[in-house]
């Protein structure tokens, strides 16, 4: 059913200011990010400084812009994304594994914890499969959430009448504890997981039928939540993978 394209556990160390130099080739498979080393280089992108986030762009009482040279890092085994606020608006940060992008079905794996929960407000997660070519017409969203509560599935689907399917499983689950998530995507069929469990499965024309990208985006909060002046929080990943469609599955 499935092929392994690509994963990491983080080896290898990029200290904050590695993820510099990012706009290139725009969410592409040339795209990269020239601070970084060769090796990583190859593995990751990142939205390019000054880009405006989601609740920017919706003109709320707060926002954000992507700053990836101040927020993104790695080290001790984990991707650290920590966004941060003085008194001007959120530095946002949003990565993109090369192995992710313009596939048609796919699965995708990762494993993460926001370690200061207690003062996340405000800040949140988007983590989402995008489309890479025209018309823009499916948007998958899991794990969608703020930082200081548990999160959803959010499936938008021009094809169902421009309409939005939201789902907040019960689980009891929230980013303050290490939680792996799965999106699986094969021809008519999305499945989303947590720690190994069918959370939610869609069918039909709630499906993508077109190339999509893996985006693990990261921003201002969208529920009214503010940011407190002179903070920040930090979302850890310890694992990331990307696999391939090869065929069947009922």
């Amino acid at each position: 059913m499935w092929q392994l394209k690509w994963q990491t556990d983080f080896p290898e160390s990029a200290p904050l200011g590695s993820f510099s130099g990012c706009d290139n080739y725009d969410r592409t498979p040339a795209a990269f990010c020239s601070g970084l080393p060769a090796s990583l280089k190859s593995q990751w992108w990142a939205y390019p400084t000054g880009w405006p986030d989601t609740a920017t762009e919706g003109h709320l009482r707060l926002g954000g812009y992507y700053d990836p040279a101040r927020t993104i890092s790695i080290s001790d085994g984990q991707m650290h994304i920590r966004m941060f606020r003085g008194a001007d608006p959120i530095h946002s940060a949003t990565v993109v594994p090369k192995a992710g992008i313009g596939l048609m079905y796919g699965k995708y794996v990762e494993r993460f914890r926001v370690s200061d929960p207690e003062s996340s407000t405000g800040y949140k997660s988007s983590h989402l499969l995008w489309p890479t070519t025209e018309p823009l017409t499916y948007e998958v969203d899991y794990p969608e959430g703020e930082w200081d509560s548990g999160f959803c599935v959010h499936v938008h689907s021009v094809s169902e009448g421009n309409a939005t399917k939201n789902v907040c499983p019960a689980t009891g689950a929230t980013f303050a504890t290490w939680t792996t998530t799965e999106v699986e995507w094969w021809p008519g069929n999305l499945a989303f997981y947590l720690n190994g469990t069918e959370l939610y499965h869609l069918t039909g024309k709630w499906v993508p039928d077109q190339p999509m990208s893996w985006i693990i985006q990261n921003e201002t909060a969208l529920n009214g939540e503010i940011a407190p002046e002179n903070s920040s929080a930090q979302l850890n990943i310890s694992y990331v993978a990307v696999y391939t469609y090869a065929g069947k599955k009922s």
